[in-house]
């Protein structure tokens, strides 16, 4: 099944770049007599329900047409979405995406820092973090870094300036 993922990434890989998205995951499981095939896909600023409805729309005509189409023995079932909020951010462009949403980062010495990214280098995160009812800034070398979560707000109003979803 790896060579039909491969093959099937190299099909649909240029129909996500060509919108201006990365495709994040593809995974092909079996259900049944069926298949399902996972499409992921994200980008700076988000991805909008118009634009995941619109790939899957290019990704299941490009399934439909040959050479793709021979990859499946039967049905299949396709699913594009995005990430969601608990992918862990373990790549550069996760971090960037990630700049002013609170994110707990598990430090490889076992420590866990919590704050909100405010700037994404090459190198380092830096975040705000509070310190009693004040807050202070402190980056973090990416190679200390294990991972990040994004965590969930509830009561948080957006900021100035925020992107909307592609």
């Amino acid at each position: 099944m790896a060579a039909s993922v491969e093959r099937i990434r190299a099909g649909i890989e240029p129909l996500v770049a060509a919108v201006g998205v990365d495709l994040e995951d593809l995974q092909i499981q079996q259900a049944g007599r069926r298949e399902i095939v996972r499409v992921v896909i994200d980008c700076d600023g988000g991805v909008s329900i118009d634009l995941v409805a619109e790939l899957s729309r290019q990704v299941s005509q490009a399934l439909e047409e040959e050479p793709l189409n021979s990859l499946f023995a039967g049905t299949y079932v396709l699913e594009v979405s995005s990430p969601g909020v608990d992918r862990p951010l373990t790549e550069l462009k996760h971090w960037r995406r990630a700049i002013d949403r609170l994110v707990e980062v598990q430090m490889r010495d076992g420590s866990v820092v919590l704050g909100r990214v405010t700037a994404v280098t090459e190198n380092e995160v830096t975040l705000e973090v509070a310190e009693g009812k004040a807050s202070a800034s402190q980056s973090i070398p990416l190679s200390l870094v294990e991972l990040g979560r994004v965590q969930v707000e509830f009561n948080r109003t957006t900021t100035e300036g925020a992107e909307d979803g592609h």
